[in-house]
């Protein structure tokens, strides 16, 4: 059992005063990198102290430490002026949430080591490019910065994905919710991967210019259906309708070339 900060082999930096702290954070959340830094490592006895209450989980706590920096950094990068608290009145519940969701979302079947890493780096890849882009990057960004391809990231990501019920709700706005059953493949055939068996230009011409243009964006441009509804005018609810709606009338397309 880890005890003390120093079992970790993490080098110790002094204690920040308010308005240091203040200073550094105003600094990193315009770019200064090495202000971060500073915030991170004056702040992992925070850290440290926070993991010991979640030490009988069945967790290694070197993991647990791992999520809750994420924790840290994303309450410097969100932290805001004008609530007039101090930074760990903010931080300590960002820090004990990243830690929360992490044991609630992580798979209750046995999952490799090497693919929770991978998941690790591809979240912190994620962070990353979030602040870069000012958007939720793409599974072929996240493995270009990863050097990795994007099946790796694909298969990662899946196989730390827990069960859930198919009447569970991905997304609600003011419409309809999108249920989990939504998303769902008509079959087995009726996914990306037959794109390329079929003679693309020619099939996809047959449907409604709306429907065209929904799967252009999503399997071509690699587009999110998020970023599908701000193009297109539209909810996600709507485009997640006629992606289905396009998907299924392909497939009917094509089950009636075949019989011909």
């Amino acid at each position: 059992m880890i005890q003390r900060l120093s079992d970790m082999n993490l080098p110790r930096f002094p204690l920040l005063s308010e308005n240091e702290m203040m200073d550094l954070l105003r600094k990193a959340q315009k770019g200064d990198i090495e202000a971060r830094e500073r915030l991170v490592n004056c702040n992992l006895k925070l850290i440290f102290n926070l993991i010991q209450r979640f030490a009988h989980r069945g967790y290694e706590l070197e993991d647990l430490f791992q999520i809750g920096t994420i924790g840290l950094i994303k309450a410097i990068d969100k932290f805001d002026f004008s609530y007039g608290v101090k930074f760990s009145t903010y931080a300590v519940p960002m820090i004990i949430g990243e830690i929360r969701r992490f044991l609630r979302d992580d798979h209750p079947i046995k999952v490799p080591r090497s693919y929770k890493e991978l998941v690790y780096k591809i979240n912190r890849s994620r962070d990353k490019l979030s602040l870069e882009l000012k958007r939720d990057p793409t599974i072929n960004e996240i493995a270009a910065d990863l050097g990795i391809d994007s099946e790796d990231v694909i298969i990662a990501l899946e196989a730390v994905q827990s069960p859930t019920s198919i009447h569970d709700t991905l997304y609600q706005d003011d419409s309809d919710p999108i249920y989990v059953l939504d998303q769902l493949p008509l079959d087995k055939e009726n996914n990306p991967g037959w794109f390329e068996k079929i003679a693309l230009k020619e099939v996809l011409d047959k449907l409604p210019e709306r429907e065209k243009r929904v799967l252009h964006l999503r399997f071509f441009e690699d587009k999110t259906q998020s970023e599908i509804a701000k193009t297109m005018n539209l909810s996600q609810v709507q485009i997640s309708r006629i992606e289905r709606a396009a998907l299924h009338r392909l497939r009917q397309i094509l089950s009636e070339e075949t019989k011909d």
